[in-house]
């Protein structure tokens, strides 16, 4: 079942704290970036945060699911209200994650 815009606009809300948060579709659900990093997918309107070692010292007790069939497994966030929690929770994820490598120009 593919993600509510709604919830989409929802997360990105909550996240305006964290830094520069876009989200693009990408086969029918959700990327989500910070500073033009990708740190999650939606995916079935949860959110679903890359597993890092920072964000499990972070947040050790956070269960792990694949967003999709075949997916390796990400952080599921089920609490997705508490704005300080996931702000700081993605500021440390993002901290940790590769900085996006540069596009080829066309």
């Amino acid at each position: 079942m593919a993600s509510k815009p709604e919830f989409v606009q929802f997360i990105a809300e909550q996240l305006r704290d964290a830094g520069n948060i876009t989200y693009r579709k990408m086969f029918g659900e959700y990327g989500i970036y910070c500073g033009g990093k990708i740190f999650g997918l939606i995916c079935d309107s949860q959110l679903f945060v890359k597993i890092t070692e920072a964000g499990r010292q972070f947040a050790p007790d956070l269960e792990t699911a694949p967003p999709y069939d075949g997916a390796k497994p990400y952080f599921l966030i089920a609490d997705v209200d508490n704005r300080e929690l996931l702000t700081e929770f993605i500021q440390i994820t993002c901290a940790e994650l590769p900085a996006p490598k540069p596009r080829k120009k066309k």
